[in-house]
């Protein structure tokens, strides 16, 4: 890192590979924090978080009893010690609160005007933030598992919700007219919204070598329900979970199985389970929930770097504040944790680069900025 330092202050290197070096050292660091807390509303499990993409302030939650929250993330008292308080909650005694759990919220990704919600009670809604009443609402003949709204469309403002046996839905951050989902049968579909017949394909977990595989597995992403999906942030790859206690990547183009091994992944969960992935970082890596933990991988590697410990319960959801590169995570034991990258040792002046402990870094912050890289 301090040779980047150097390389930057001579006018020798990009300084967006010293931004992404600190961003990757972040979330390598990734711990529990004591000194912030996150005022506890839920009294039951906490199913999904969202932090707006516009300033990355405010988060939204949502749980088993219905509930929504927005929560303020900034440090007004300016002292090392805080609680990150509720706003607003649309409680139990709101006029238009859920019936049933809240299983997807979500920004407009454009404006903090504005958010959705999806619940078990068979509604989407749309939220005025201001005035906290549904500006919209629809009603479903079958329970809404998933929704999501597509960050980078400008020529439509579709929300793609599937009712029944569609555990996971996500739009394209890099084609807004691409969506990606995954079913209880074991699919992952993607789909153009602009063709008539939809379906673009079918991701095949054996990439079309039928002969090595069952007739019954043939055509699926996983051997288990798929219940969460996420695209990496260029949109290349995509990332599944199933109940088989696999995670694969796929090339969103070919739609290949890109064949990286993440070992065994523990997911019980009916239902969807909302995972992450870190921004600007290299390599880049998945938040993915594990039983009361949260598992930190390699996305391209499959390498298991950390494993965040710290709830009493299962974990429902986790998502990434790509500004400070931090981590949030709600729970089945109402808790919200955030995790804050550790601080920095100062280095003494005299000490250089080349004289520091390497067998302490992480191996993957170690293959990513090895000292090749900075030569020339």
């Amino acid at each position: 890192m301090l040779g980047l330092m150097a390389a930057r202050q001579a006018g020798l290197d990009d300084p967006a590979r010293l931004r992404q070096a600190e961003r990757t050292r972040r979330v390598l660091s990734l711990e529990l924090n004591k000194d912030r807390d996150v005022e506890r509303i839920h009294g039951s499990g906490i199913n999904t978080l969202d932090i707006e993409p516009v300033e990355g302030r405010y988060m939204l939650s949502g749980g088993s009893d219905g509930v929504i929250v927005l929560y303020d993330l900034e440090n007004l008292s300016r002292k090392p010690s805080y609680t990150c308080k509720a706003l607003f909650t649309v409680g139990r005694s709101h006029p238009d609160v859920h019936k049933f759990s809240v299983e997807t919220v979500q920004w407009y990704p454009h404006d903090t005007g504005m958010f959705t919600s999806s619940s078990f009670d068979k509604t989407l809604k749309i939220w005025d933030t201001n005035t906290l009443q549904p500006a919209d609402i629809f009603h479903f003949e079958g329970t809404v598992y998933s929704h999501h709204m597509s960050p980078v469309a400008t020529k439509h403002c579709l929300i793609a919700g599937h009712r029944q046996e569609v555990l996971a839905v996500s739009w394209s951050p890099r084609h807004e007219y691409i969506l990606a989902t995954g079913s209880a049968d074991g699919t992952v579909k993607l789909w153009d919204v602009r063709r008539a017949s939809g379906c673009l394909s079918t991701l095949d977990q054996h990439n079309g070598e039928k002969s090595k595989a069952s007739s019954e597995a043939a055509n699926t992403a996983h051997n288990g329900r798929v219940n969460g999906l996420c695209y990496t942030n260029d949109g290349l790859h995509l990332l599944t979970i199933g109940t088989d206690e696999r995670v694969r990547l796929w090339n969103s183009s070919t739609g290949e199985n890109t064949l990286v091994n993440y070992g065994k992944v523990c997911n019980e969960s009916r239902k969807g389970l909302k995972f992450a992935i870190s921004c600007g970082c290299n390599p880049e890596f998945a938040f993915v929930p594990y039983g009361s933990t949260i598992a930190v991988y390699a996305v391209f590697t499959g390498e298991l770097i950390t494993v965040l410990r710290g709830h009493y319960s299962t974990v429902n959801c986790c998502v990434f504040q790509p500004h400070f590169q931090e981590l949030y995570s709600g729970s089945k034991d109402c808790n919200i944790l955030a995790w804050i990258p550790a601080p920095r040792e100062p280095v003494p002046d005299d000490i250089s680069e080349k004289s520091l402990p390497q067998q302490h870094l992480n191996p993957a912050y170690e293959d990513a900025w090895s000292s090749s890289d900075d030569e020339g």
